[in-house]
């Protein structure tokens, strides 16, 4: 039995999302099967619109998982959003922040004891890469993983930038939009097992995520990726907001 189809708050979101999404969207999946139905698990998708969490979640649950982000802790504190978005298992994570914060490391335990999953951006904002590959990634996702020992899962979409272009506010609704998603096997992390959570280990796992995000990608596009992975620290941009 899949996740999806036990009893839950998500189907409240399902069926006003789905009927609007599927106006605008035609999903097709790529290695569907590698997604596990069950079983606590980090999905790490790449990110360059705004309109990504929409899109990602509503293909987390025609893969059969229902879609858990980590959420700025401020969004969970509005009145009525937050309970629904507290009640549907989003990770609080204050801003400035991390996933090391005893609220974001209680909520993330939580999903090894229900067999949870979340989604998890790596790259943290998004890319700032010219040409929209996967920019220098971030450690919660691996994080979480390497301390709760759960699976990270890659996956990647190509597509959504015709729906809504990064960093625009405006849905491109017609005509409707083919969007590709692609799920990879699980990244191998069981080099970094048992050793302490350093910068270097933190750095290392999270290159081969990052790696592994790309190649998929690279897969959606039938080209490939630039040699070295962008870095805005590099270009004197800053690694949030609008730019």
């Amino acid at each position: 039995m899949s996740e999806r189809s036990k009893p839950s708050i998500f189907w409240l979101f399902a069926i006003f999302a789905l009927p609007i999404m599927g106006v605008m969207v035609k999903y097709r999946f790529h290695n569907p099967e590698k997604m596990p139905r069950s079983g606590a698990v980090v999905i790490t998708p790449n990110h360059y619109s705004n309109i990504d969490p929409v899109v990602i979640g509503v293909a987390t649950w025609y893969l059969g998982r229902l879609p858990r982000f980590m959420a700025k802790a401020s969004i969970l504190k509005v009145p009525v959003l937050g309970w629904i978005l507290l009640k549907s298992g989003q990770i609080p994570v204050e801003r400035g922040g991390s996933t090391r914060s005893s609220a974001a490391l209680n909520a993330a335990k939580e999903l090894v004891s229900k067999e949870r999953a979340v989604i998890v951006y790596p790259e943290g904002s998004l890319t700032r890469d010219p040409d929209i590959w996967p920019m220098r990634g971030k450690s919660g996702a691996v994080r979480l993983a390497l301390e709760l020992g759960i699976p990270v899962i890659p996956i990647a979409h190509w597509g959504t930038q015709n729906l809504m272009a990064r960093y625009s506010k405006k849905i491109n609704v017609f005509p409707r939009h083919t969007i590709d998603v692609k799920v990879g096997d699980p990244v191998d992390l069981s080099e970094f097992q048992g050793k302490p959570l350093d910068n270097k280990t933190l750095t290392a796992a999270t290159t081969k995520v990052m790696d592994a995000i790309t190649a998929l990608l690279e897969d959606l596009r039938g080209e490939k990726a630039p040699a070295t992975r962008w870095n805005p620290a590099e270009h004197n941009q800053s690694e949030t907001g609008r730019f």
